[in-house]
């Protein structure tokens, strides 16, 4: 009977590491996201985490002849990453990021995790010929 109850029980944890690693280890899409670099900020009471937001503009509203903007809310957990983007802040961005099922403590706030910059640009300066 002993023997039995351990396996369940072993069963039981496998299970359950497989669905928690599912959910929140799983990269379920990456991709790029680009706009401006709205704030960018370190926060948490006991797991201290960089979470941002990037405006993205000129989507079309849903009322015909309005232009709405796209906020798109994301955290980084490179520290590499980080000071680049405090740094950034009202400038035009790509970034990179992938994409989890759910949201852990550690790693931030928002399933969405920027892995890395592709570009950072100046929007107040005009690049001439």
């Amino acid at each position: 009977m002993g023997r039995f109850v351990f396996i369940v029980v072993s069963v039981i944890i496998l299970i359950l590491g497989g669905i928690f690693f599912y959910k929140y280890y799983f990269v379920f899409g990456q991709g790029v996201k680009a706009g401006e670099l709205n704030y960018f900020v370190q926060k948490g009471y006991v797991f201290k985490t960089y979470e941002g937001k990037v405006i993205q503009s000129g989507y079309k509203g849903k009322v015909a002849g309005t232009i709405q903007s796209n906020e798109f809310q994301f955290s980084v957990s490179n520290e590499r990453v980080a000071q680049q983007l405090m740094t950034a802040s009202g400038k035009l961005v790509e970034l990179h990021y992938k994409e989890y099922l759910g949201a852990i403590p550690w790693r931030g706030y928002s399933p969405f995790i920027v892995d890395s910059i592709i570009s950072i640009k100046d929007p107040s300066r005009q690049d001439l010929p």
